[in-house]
């Protein structure tokens, strides 16, 4: 079933490759106009509004709180009747070491607190966090896809392989402009997405 969008799309083919032409476009653009540095790291209102950025053009539940349960395979997200007493807990939640910052990451994962760009949206924002604390970011292009979606699948119960596999790929070119794009495509690629490369954009 095809999500409702602004774009009048029935097809979900021609919608996931349409969100991703124009989503991706965002994410450039959030990079280049200095906005994340104008967001506050760590906090889920941070999150709502690079997510409301990125999706604006294609949905109307961007940056919105979703209002339905929903999962992923086997597992099941956070449940709507808990969902904003836990995201007012994860603002909480402290984040001056990787180990914490990753925590808060798994936390928000569980969340997912979107109906739909959760990933995208959230990995944007854990590099934002590292950035601010640590002056570090992810490099991307470094973590294994498969690697990296198994040891988030099993994150809520054990963080240690995911911590590892993260924490091996830090940089502290926090500013470069390449790391973040190929960051931005890779981001893209765990989800499924992989018809546009950010500098085709």
């Amino acid at each position: 079933m095809t999500l409702e969008n602004k774009l009048g799309i029935d097809n979900s083919a021609d919608l996931a490759r349409e969100e991703e032409r124009i989503s991706k476009k965002k994410a450039i653009t959030l990079f280049e106009n200095g906005i994340l540095d104008r967001l506050e790291a760590g906090r889920f209102s941070s999150l709502k509004e690079i997510h409301r950025y990125l999706f604006e053009d294609i949905y109307d539940f961007a940056g919105k709180i979703r209002t339905v349960n929903i999962a992923k395979g086997n597992f099941r997200f956070a449940p709507l009747m808990y969902l904003e007493a836990a995201l007012v807990q994860i603002d909480k939640m402290p984040q001056s070491t990787f180990d914490e910052i990753i925590e808060k990451y798994v936390e928000m994962n569980i969340a997912h607190p979107f109906r739909e760009g959760n990933g995208r949206s959230t990995r944007i924002w854990l590099d934002m966090i590292l950035k601010k604390e640590l002056g570090q970011v992810i490099d991307w292009s470094k973590v294994d896809k498969d690697d990296y979606l198994m040891a988030m699948e099993r994150s809520p119960v054990k963080d240690i392989e995911i911590k590892y596999i993260l924490k091996a790929a830090l940089t502290d070119e926090v500013d470069n402009r390449g790391i973040y794009m190929k960051g931005i495509d890779y981001s893209y690629y765990y989800e499924g997405y992989a018809t546009f490369k950010t500098e085709e954009l």
